[in-house]
């Protein structure tokens, strides 16, 4: 079993993250235990969640992710579990879409109130990783790092990070935590596989300067890597919802993750997989956790059943010659060059 280090941090954490954002929507609180019950049986200690899930957020349903965690985190020792939130701002009591610019208030009144919100739902009285769920382009980044530091010095937070973020708004929130000497951002959580490549170089490069460490999710690109939408039959997911959704937001999403494109790069990648006797989820996901400024990637399941290929990951390096085959769909399909 492989653990790492987030950042400069002393969270020691798998290199498989369980995460939850289903939890509450498209599965019920039992298959939720039973998910996280067999995550941790295998070695996860790492767990992430946040103040907006289950996804797709609603007003009515904005919290109950983080009670369902909050239950199960009840059943195991507290320190043996590394817990990570994100802040919104929204469940806090304002969420009534549409969101304001982004989904994000993180100002310092937002915080205050989302922080003893995400608290009393999870049932602790701390959180190992606090993270902003998007970047405020409202709010100055200045407000932002002075809220998350004072959550840091009061011991309701141990450390911090951000999400969905691009390395210029990062490298800004690190500027601001050195010269003005406050808690800084030690993780980013990004969307990062085989068919969205594009924190390999700045973000990379971000991570290994400043020793900041990201967390990768979606490695399955939405569930597309499964292979799931190549087969004959209609495949039923998340993305089969969002085609014909109303709301444009989820049409724009579908069609951004499932082109001829992505379905082209699967069914490569599925034959590579099947090439090499390797399962393409576990493929997957072994190669988002390949790099050295990865620190855990984050997967996610709505049976105990679909654990098993993603927990594998854990175990599998994937060889010179397995990458070497990846690149080339990559370079080929995804991102051809002149």
């Amino acid at each position: 079993m492989e653990y790492r280090y987030i950042g400069r941090t002393g969270l020691r954490v798998s290199s498989i993250c369980m995460g939850t954002m289903t939890f509450g929507s498209q599965c019920d609180e039992k298959a939720a235990f039973a998910i996280m019950d067999k995550a941790y049986d295998y070695g996860v200690n790492f767990f992430d969640t946040a103040e907006l899930y289950p996804v797709p957020p609603t007003s009515e349903l904005c919290g109950l992710t983080e009670e369902i965690a909050g239950r199960w985190l009840k059943t195991k020792p507290r320190e043996s579990v590394i817990l990570a939130t994100k802040v919104a701002g929204a469940a806090s009591g304002w969420f009534v879409p549409p969101i304001r610019h982004g989904f994000t208030a993180c100002d310092r009144f937002h915080i205050e109130r989302a922080i003893e919100g995400s608290l009393k739902r999870l049932g602790t009285d701390y959180i190992d990783l606090y993270q902003m769920h998007w970047p405020d382009t409202v709010v100055p980044i200045e407000e932002t790092m002075r809220a998350m530091d004072a959550l840091v010095q009061s011991g309701k937070v141990r450390y911090i990070g951000t999400s969905n973020d691009t390395a210029r708004g990062t490298m800004k929130s690190l500027m601001v935590s050195k010269y003005e000497k406050l808690s800084r951002f030690e993780s980013i959580q990004n969307n990062f596989s085989l068919l969205n490549r594009r924190d390999l170089t700045e973000i990379g490069a971000l991570c290994r300067e400043e020793k900041i460490s990201l967390l990768p999710y979606s490695p399955l690109g939405g569930g597309i890597l499964s292979g799931k939408y190549n087969q004959a039959t209609s495949a039923q997911g998340r993305f089969s919802d969002y085609i014909n959704s109303t709301n444009k937001r989820q049409r724009l999403m579908a069609a951004r993750f499932l082109n001829d494109k992505t379905l082209a790069s699967t069914q490569e990648y599925l034959r590579i997989a099947a090439a090499h006797g390797v399962d393409p989820v576990t493929m997957a996901i072994a190669w988002s956790k390949q790099f050295d400024f990865v620190a855990s990637t984050i997967i996610g399941a709505t049976t105990p059943q679909q654990l098993e290929p993603s927990l594998a990951a854990m175990e599998v390096t994937l060889n010179a010659e397995i990458l070497k085959d990846l690149d080339a769909v990559h370079a080929k399909i995804l991102y051809p060059m002149g």
